[in-house]
């Protein structure tokens, strides 16, 4: 599968970014810039996806005003196939996020009612059952209530793959685990669905994660050792320390997209996580949540990440 067609169906909203220039200190004022572009899980692991060969569809929700219009032409941008539904009289999504001087997330708030009010009455159109009959897989993300998810594991007859997005979210994909290809999450969310504390071995997280159902999944930890299992065992990987830090937004959603292409095109789990932590470097390395990909910036990144270690 050379080109493999990807579904994304969650998250296109705005995302807004706040970097403080100055050391944080809770409760008080701190200069910095903030900057805005359209993010979303789903949509930033899809054009990530498409950036590494793919062709892409995706369906989300959104309002009728200005915020809506900028997700609609960074979808027509990026050469994407728009299925969304639009509600004129709703705010489009959006996601805040203040960091630090370092490019780390302080806090976050997210305004997401309209996918809570809009996502499973979507899931439940005639529309949703022939986007997923002409794709190759379909990529969803935890910002779809956990009634959506439920329609889209009983409707999906294709690789499904997943992003946590959040612990409180995670939690929603429980009814699916048994469905999905590969999951990507966090130490966090993946301690969630594991029942697990977080700075638990990759070993108990694996064993957590395969009694729900799950057959394969995707574990990152910031700049620490991404661990990854299926059905051939447990893997390790150390990324590299990237050659210089500008945002750390977005990283895990790169990794998810090139990975999820890799995998689609045959690659063994190993391989396509390399793919994948490339693309997250360079995610952390660009300004936009949603790096560039050119090819020779892609192979110069790829030689970079070491071999997957397998673990006992």
């Amino acid at each position: 599968m050379t080109s493999p067609k990807i579904l994304a169906i969650g998250g296109a909203h705005v995302d807004r970014r706040g970097r403080m220039t100055a050391p944080f200190v809770a409760g008080a004022s701190i200069p910095g810039s903030m900057s805005e572009e359209v993010g979303g899980g789903a949509f930033n692991a899809l054009r990530g996806a498409v950036r590494r060969g793919a062709t892409g569809a995706l369906m989300s929700v959104r309002g009728g005003d200005a915020a809506g219009d900028a997700v609609a032409s960074e979808i027509a941008t990026n050469g994407i196939e728009d299925l969304s539904a639009i509600f004129l009289d709703r705010a489009t999504p959006s996601y805040t996020a203040l960091l630090d001087r370092d490019g780390d997330v302080v806090a976050a708030l997210a305004d997401m009612s309209l996918y809570e009010l809009a996502f499973a009455k979507q899931l439940r159109r005639a529309k949703t059952r022939e986007a997923i009959a002409g794709t190759d897989a379909v990529l969803c993300d935890a910002n779809l209530p956990e009634a959506a998810l439920a329609k889209l594991g009983e409707i999906a007859d294709k690789p499904l793959f997943a992003i946590a997005i959040s612990p409180a979210k995670a939690v929603r994909l429980a009814p699916i685990l048994g469905k999905l290809s590969c999951l990507y999450m966090n130490r966090r969310e993946a301690a969630v669905l594991a029942d697990v504390a977080a700075d638990s071995t990759p070993d108990a997280f694996a064993r957590g994660l395969r009694a729900t159902g799950l057959k394969r999944g995707v574990v990152t930890a910031g700049g620490s050792s991404v661990f990854a299992y299926d059905a051939a065992g447990l893997m390790e990987i150390t990324p590299p320390a990237p050659r210089w830090i500008v945002d750390v937004t977005g990283a895990g959603d790169a990794l998810a997209g090139a990975t999820t292409v890799a995998l689609l095109r045959g690659l063994p789990l190993e391989r396509a996580l390399r793919e994948g932590i490339a693309a997250a470097v360079l995610a952390i390395e660009s300004a936009s949540a949603v790096p560039d990909l050119a090819q020779a910036d892609f192979d110069a990144a790829l030689a970079l990440v070491p071999q997957a270690r397998e673990m006992a």
